[in-house]
């Protein structure tokens, strides 16, 4: 594994870790109002997780996770981010990119692990600060 990977996957798990207890102080709140478990268990995390994510990258293109690993997002044509850059890069992430990994493991990083395949998706790259 690269060592931009190892920071991304570092960072990864910064912003889970941060995402997880905004979550449960949501499903606390949320616990009285909504009964159903599958919105606490599936759509709770995600919509957390998302909005900050989203929320995060859009004003100054990283994450908590990426500032402490020394990582930024940026748009591959050195614009800035659009939401929806971000939004495709996240639902790939979450969902597709999984099954490009257990595909093709070798060739799931490109340029040193700055570009990986929700990446390239969307557009975005990862560097170094």
């Amino acid at each position: 594994m690269k060592t931009i990977s190892k920071k991304r996957t570092k960072a990864f798990l910064i912003d889970i870790a941060i995402s997880s207890a905004v979550a449960a102080g949501v499903e606390y709140i949320l616990r009285k109002k909504v009964k159903n478990e599958a919105i606490h268990a599936i759509v709770t995390p995600t919509v957390v997780m998302w909005s900050l994510e989203l929320v995060q990258l859009r004003n100054k293109g990283q994450t908590v996770g990426y500032k402490k690993m020394g990582l930024v997002l940026e748009n591959e044509h050195g614009t800035k981010l659009t939401s929806s850059q971000i939004i495709k890069r996240m639902a790939y992430r979450d969902s597709i990119s999984t099954f490009d990994y257990l595909k093709n493991p070798k060739a799931f990083e490109q340029q040193n692990g700055q570009l990986l395949p929700h990446d390239s998706f969307s557009g975005t790259v990862v560097k170094e600060i």
